[in-house]
């Protein structure tokens, strides 16, 4: 049996369609995808988080669909039940929300508007970790088998873990976002942030300009208490400091030394242990340091407030923020590619034989060693290089340095 199972029609437009028999009350849609269905009824709140929209014609032409939008229908699982049995002959659509809102919907609000169907593309390379797991309990478990008895709960933990400790290193677990720097100079870290990958500012051409970390240059206090006039942290009626805005950080938003070019100020001039005189850019007496040689804007990051701060000559400006995700933020619907799956399998034996008591150590060790050769293996796999791509970047590599 192939394991592709959905048409083109499904997979392209995100569309299955059934004719009307007169007798048969129920469909079955066999998307990747399962349905997600709330309710039937177009008024109700929750219709719109349906991940669907029905469509009926008893034509089958453009522009003769119209969307269901009564309490006729309901859905179990992805099958789809009508009350009544529809005509003999009527066509019956069910359209995945899509960027374009599909090609059913005569209307702007009839079109299936969202990114189900976009999500879908190029699934086939991965797998769920729901299917990680039952593939392990299925071909890693039971009698005549290395692991005789395991619970579901364990194998569900060990393999988090190594999602975790994959989407670090190994996995391609890099998300982006494109934000506007508001007014205030800061926006919020995603959700599913661990550490940032890079930084960048588009300019009207759609080209990324490297945006760089403030360093040593400023700095955001993690806590900012305010002070009597002997300067000790005053505190409320609860015993704890009373927190002010920082200072710091409102003279690094406010300020115009946002560039090499600029930083001529007595005061940061003293600070690095520059000498300095007046119409000297900062560092040209001795040479620019590279850390500080950056004309594009600066961030920085807040952890206690869970924010992103910028220069000021960044506002209103078009980043994208690049960022490493541990990769469960979708709990078990995470996708994992199929290039890893075997190292996927190696980790959690490992892990689970490890983890048990009176445990020879030979097998121990070598389930480690397997392990670590397969995630070896796992790494290369996914680097993804390619000759004509290495041949090209080396083609500069014999120009000559002058330094």
């Amino acid at each position: 049996m192939s394991l592709i199972t959905e048409t083109n029609q499904q997979y392209y437009e995100g569309a299955q369609g059934f004719i009307g028999t007169g007798r048969t009350k129920s469909f079955t849609a066999t998307f990747n995808t399962d349905l997600v269905w709330f309710t039937a009824l177009s008024t109700d709140v929750n219709y719109a988080l349906n991940n669907f929209k029905l469509y009926t014609s008893p034509y089958g032409t453009p522009g003769s669909f119209q969307e269901v939008t009564t309490d006729i229908y309901t859905v179990s699982g992805n099958e789809l039940i009508f009350d009544e049995s529809p005509l003999e002959g009527e066509f019956i659509v069910i359209q995945l929300k899509a960027l374009d809102g599909g090609n059913y919907g005569t209307t702007l609000d009839q079109k299936a508007y969202g990114e189900i169907v976009e999500n879908n593309y190029g699934s086939y390379s991965y797998l769920s970790l729901k299917d990680v797991v039952n593939n392990f309990l299925v071909a890693y478990v039971g009698a005549g088998k290395l692991i005789l008895d395991v619970k579901r709960t364990d194998v569900v933990f060990h393999a988090k873990r190594a999602v975790q400790e994959f989407s670090y290193d190994t996995l391609k677990s890099v998300h982006s976002q494109e934000l506007t720097i508001p007014p205030s100079l800061s926006v919020v870290i995603p959700q599913d942030y661990v550490n940032y990958v890079k930084v960048s500012c588009i300019n009207s051409n759609g080209v990324k300009i490297p945006i760089y970390p403030t360093n040593n240059l400023t700095t955001i206090p993690y806590e900012k208490p305010i002070q009597d006039s002997k300067g000790v942290p005053t505190q409320d009626n609860f015993g704890a400091n009373i927190e002010g805005t920082s200072i710091t950080e409102e003279r690094w938003k406010s300020s115009k030394t946002t560039t090499a070019e600029n930083l001529i100020n007595e005061a940061l001039l003293s600070e690095f242990g520059w000498g300095y005189e007046q119409g000297y850019g900062y560092g040209q007496l001795y040479g620019m340091d590279p850390q500080y040689s950056n004309s594009n804007g600066w961030f920085t990051l807040d952890e206690r407030e869970g924010k992103m701060s910028f220069s000021s000559n960044l506002a209103g400006k078009l980043i994208v923020f690049e960022y490493i995700s541990d990769g469960l933020s979708t709990d078990l619907n995470t996708k994992i590619p199929k290039l890893a799956e075997d190292a996927m399998y190696a980790y959690i034996s490992h892990a689970i034989i490890a983890t048990r008591i009176n445990q020879p150590e030979y097998i121990v060790q070598r389930l480690k060693r397997e392990k670590s050769s397969k995630l070896r293996n796992a790494k290369i796999r996914l680097s993804n290089i390619k000759l004509d791509e290495i041949t090209q970047v080396m083609r500069g590599k014999s120009k000559w340095i002058k330094h």
